[in-house]
């Protein structure tokens, strides 16, 4: 089947965007195209030395001496006249290895200078790029896959660097080389020279063509990095899972299928280039046979007079500098062919507009304590009233409070908490913190009272107290005891021999599930946040352990507003209220007498759950 070609939208203004990373290697880049400059001067005046050197190696000595002349067309401006013409022959060659050697130093320098601006370039690029990425809001991320920003910010980025170095470098050297040496063939005969006004159209028609055709494939063929790199993450991620389920065989599967069809578009774009080269290769070859054919014969019918051994000689090595110049613009045009779909990938991301940010009024302030209102709230995460993920809640919820959130999978209670720290924005409604609208807060300030455990626990690479000090980077250890002490962590951080210095590895691969929460709850405690949302927090650790957790809050932060999102009611029913999520819409809200007695949905999971632990120990007693 033929892979379909994903489009990624054309960037208006890509250039310009990405030339604003180059910052400070401006001038190492400048500086790097005026050493390429020198370099081609060098290299064009070489051919007329050497010109010289054939022409007084096959003339007669007339007795008046040699003469090294700078011939442009019908301008000849004599340099100098030597007597010898050994001493002729060895003054030009020593200044041809001294242009040459001057010409490699440029070259040499213009390299080290390419590669300090064009890394440089790229560092700025990814630190822009992921800088972007932080400030994302939930609603800009979900835009994006991890696995896509991952190669946007490495193979994208490395692929605009390669070609910005071809630009300052090889895009300098090329043009400026194919018009010094035009000029310098046209000079020494300008008949011989009608045979480029074929070849060079030739050879820009077969480069559009090529680069026309090839597009598309890298920018599918980018699209399909997208999908191999998100395999292996997923399988990286999952690999516990995987041999769990002994579906070590299936991952490869997948994972060859992928990577087959990068390496089959790939080599769809590389056929192409394949096909081009050679194609220009055989008109720089017909173009030279020609010249020696139309240049040696005119040199025998006029006998030198016309057209000496030297001016061929040097005519031949401006067809040469003239045709390599041509190839190396379409290798140049190739790379910025691959790089135009990474390009507008990666302005895609600089681009998004992310739809959460600080207001211009938003007021510097903090939260002065921890209620809650939520008022007349409709939210859409496709920003559509048709399509409502939440419908007019109205709740108001005072500072100290504990609330216990109970609902069916897909009822929105995850949605409606986020709604608090401004994970997202309202569709209609407001919500206030501190009897503020979380809009006219400082994101910084108002996230930085909210503490926060998502349902899924992340843990990042380094010791347990690092993870920790994410809360708050300035706390004491006996604050992080305390924190760690009411989430229940403390004992078992103390188990392990190196305590809160322990190496957790990358996603803290080294400790439980039900261990991974308890951490992530310490940490959001030691922020002292004036609102602590605990979502599905606690559903890896036992019930004993749950109502300790419970407990610590409720003694050593009890000024702390606490909402809790639950599947487990024995999690919920010792709150100040519980509400009842149904299908978006608050259901009913109440203490876990009121609701037990008034509400379905709540009686129907209390019920289920209560039948559910007396089969266990039925269960139990008979085995």
């Amino acid at each position: 089947m033929k892979e379909k070609e994903i489009k990624t939208p054309r960037a208006k203004g890509g250039f310009r965007k990405l030339l604003s990373c180059v910052g400070e290697y401006k001038a190492v880049s400048i500086l790097t195209s005026v050493l390429v400059a020198i370099e081609v001067l060098f290299e064009v005046f070489i051919p007329l030395i050497m010109a010289q050197i054939v022409d007084v190696g096959m003339s007669e000595d007339s007795g008046a001496g040699f003469t090294f002349s700078l011939n442009l067309g019908s301008i000849s401006a004599p340099i100098f006249t030597l007597q010898n013409r050994t001493v002729f022959i060895v003054v030009c060659g020593v200044l041809m290895i001294v242009m040459a050697l001057l010409s490699l130093m440029c070259g040499a320098l213009s390299g080290k200078f390419a590669a300090t601006a064009s890394t440089g370039f790229s560092s700025n690029l990814r630190k822009k790029l992921f800088y972007k990425v932080e400030n994302f809001s939930f609603a800009n991320l979900d835009h994006f896959n991890t696995a896509n920003l991952v190669t946007r910010l490495t193979t994208d980025v490395t692929n605009i660097q390669n070609s910005y170095m071809m630009v300052i470098r090889i895009l300098v050297r090329a043009p400026f080389m194919l018009v010094l040496a035009l000029c310098m063939s046209i000079s020494i005969n300008p008949t011989l020279s009608i045979v480029f006004a074929v070849v060079i159209p030739v050879l820009v028609v077969g480069l559009l063509v090529g680069t026309k055709f090839a597009f598309p494939k890298f920018e599918a063929m980018l699209h399909k990095y997208d999908d191999m790199n998100e395999s292996t993450q997923e399988n990286l991620i999952g690999i516990r899972a995987v041999k769990a389920f002994v579906r070590e065989d299936n991952e490869v599967k997948k994972f060859k299928k992928v990577s087959e069809t990068v390496q089959k578009l790939q080599f769809s774009a590389e056929r192409i280039i394949v096909i081009v080269f050679p194609f220009m290769q055989i008109l720089v070859y017909t173009c030279i046979v020609c010249i020696l054919f139309f240049g040696g014969r005119d040199i025998i019918n006029t006998k030198g007079l016309g057209m000496s051994v030297g001016d061929l000689t040097a005519f031949l090595s401006y067809v040469m500098q003239i045709l390599m110049s041509v190839m190396m613009v379409a290798m140049v045009f190739m790379t910025i062919v691959m790089s135009r779909a990474s390009m507008d990938r990666i302005v895609e991301v600089l681009d998004e507009k992310i739809d959460i940010e600080d207001g211009e009024d938003a007021k510097d302030i903090t939260p002065v304590d921890g209620s809650i209102d939520f008022d007349n709230v409709d939210f859409s995460y496709k920003k559509k009233e048709d399509v409502l993920n939440l419908e007019n809640i109205d709740l108001h919820i005072k500072s100290g409070e504990t609330i216990g959130i109970i609902g069916g999978t897909g009822s929105a209670k995850t949605t409606l908490v986020q709604l608090i720290p401004r994970l997202y924005d309202t569709f209609n409604g407001s919500v206030k913190v501190g009897g503020v609208d979380v809009r006219d807060y400082k994101i910084e300030n108002l996230r930085g009272a909210i503490g926060m455990v998502l349902q899924k626990n992340v843990l990042f690479s380094g010791t347990i107290k690092q993870n920790l000090l994410w809360g708050n980077p300035n706390a004491t250890d006996e604050e992080m005891y305390h924190a760690a002490k009411a989430a229940q962590a403390h004992d078992f951080v103390m188990s392990f021999p190196n305590g809160y210095e322990t190496d957790l590895g990358q996603g803290g691969v080294n400790v439980s599930g039900g261990q991974k929460q308890r951490l992530c709850i310490a940490r959001a405690l030691l922020k002292r946040p004036k609102i602590m949302i605990l979502d599905d927090s606690t559903s890896a650790v036992d019930t004993a352990t749950d109502a300790a957790i419970r407990g610590g809050l409720k003694s050593e932060f009890a000024d702390t507003t606490v909402i809790i999102i639950a599947q487990r009611i024995a999690s919920v029913e010792s709150a100040d209220r519980i509400i009842v999520m149904n299908d978006g819409k608050i259901d009913d809200i109440g203490t876990h007498e009121y609701l037990l007695e008034n509400n379905e949905i709540y009686r129907d999971v209390y019920t289920s759950q209560q039948k559910g632990s007396a089969d266990e120990e039925e269960v139990s007693e008979n085995a």
